[in-house]
């Protein structure tokens, strides 16, 4: 059985992974490269399922069709040669998980977990004995309150999606959402000054800000087409203001910018944070962020998320 989020509970991870959405499916094998080092791509393939087979949703069943979406993993497996492994990283569609950081005011003991608990289910809008769930605490805040990043998949959704990963044989030992899969690139290639990572659909955005390799600012936004670009400059605005008003300048906050995904081009995406924030910067793509594509037929928005699963594993 595959566990969500599961750094805690079974600590190893294949250089294999998958990526599932709405309509696509993406499978890599990695090669190469520890922390820090370029890696490439040893086998990689994406095909269109259709819109069908995948619902994501938080609330509701994601899976229609159980066995045709086997079915469906096995072909693309067995297209590059890799139908016979069992050992596999996973990265779900966004819709189907929820993912934030929770503030707190510091507390101690039995206080803090049950203000932590309370904060979750209105975070997630269901109680948390219908949830799996992995928090991390993370550093405190400049005030110095409590923060957590918290992630969690109803226990019924999760289901379906093991119960296809057991009917193939698999193991899977990681579970991400999928801007948590695209987010290691920038983990992994950390450097000085905060990045920002775009994770865009035709459906809004997830977008995590980073400093010092942990996440700073986490916000996923539903919204219509045409309010994607307002809704992306208000939270730039949200966070050059909230830091600036520290005392640091806007020019100095983001070093680092990468766009995955449809909504957004990436030039667009540049555009809005270089008018936003003062700044002359351009977004990274696969080779800045140490992975060698074999060509340039092979889209890596297709492939990030998955693909920074299976680094986890060097």
């Amino acid at each position: 059985m595959s566990k969500f989020l599961s750094k805690a509970i079974n600590p190893w991870y294949p250089a294999t992974a998958i990526g599932l959405e709405k309509g696509v499916v993406s499978v890599v094998a990695l090669d190469g490269g520890g922390r820090g080092e370029a890696c490439t791509l040893r086998r990689a393939a994406t095909i269109d399922i259709g819109k069908s087979l995948i619902q994501p949703s938080f609330h509701e069943p994601n899976i229609p069709a159980g066995e045709q979406l086997a079915v469906a993993l096995k072909e693309l497996t067995a297209t590059v040669g890799l139908l016979r492994q069992k050992r596999w990283s996973v990265s779900l569609p966004e819709a189907t998980t929820r993912t934030f950081i929770l503030t707190l005011d510091s507390h101690s003991g039995s206080e803090l977990q049950d203000v932590l608990k309370w904060k979750m289910e209105r975070g997630f809008g269901a109680g948390l004995e219908d949830l799996s769930i992995s928090k991390e605490r993370l550093h405190k805040d400049n005030q110095g309150r409590d923060r957590f990043l918290v992630s969690g998949i109803k226990k019924s959704v999760l289901a379906e999606y093991e119960a296809v990963f057991e009917s193939l044989g698999w193991r899977t030992g990681l579970v991400l959402p999928r801007h948590l899969g695209e987010a290691q690139w920038l983990v992994r290639n950390g450097a000085g000054g905060d990045a920002l990572l775009l994770s865009a659909s035709t459906e809004g955005f997830t977008a995590v800000i980073f400093r010092d390799k942990y996440p700073l600012i986490l916000r996923t936004v539903t919204c219509e087409p045409e309010d994607i670009v307002d809704e992306f400059y208000r939270l730039l605005l949200f966070y050059r203001d909230r830091h600036t008003a520290e005392g640091q300048d806007s020019r100095e906050l983001l070093t680092r910018l990468m766009v995955v995904g449809e909504g957004f081009t990436k030039q667009r995406a540049t555009e809005i944070v270089n008018e936003t924030m003062g700044g002359d910067l351009r977004a990274l793509d696969a080779e800045d962020l140490g992975l060698q594509l074999p060509s340039s037929d092979l889209s890596f928005d297709a492939i990030a998320a998955p693909a920074g699963l299976a680094t986890l594993s060097q």
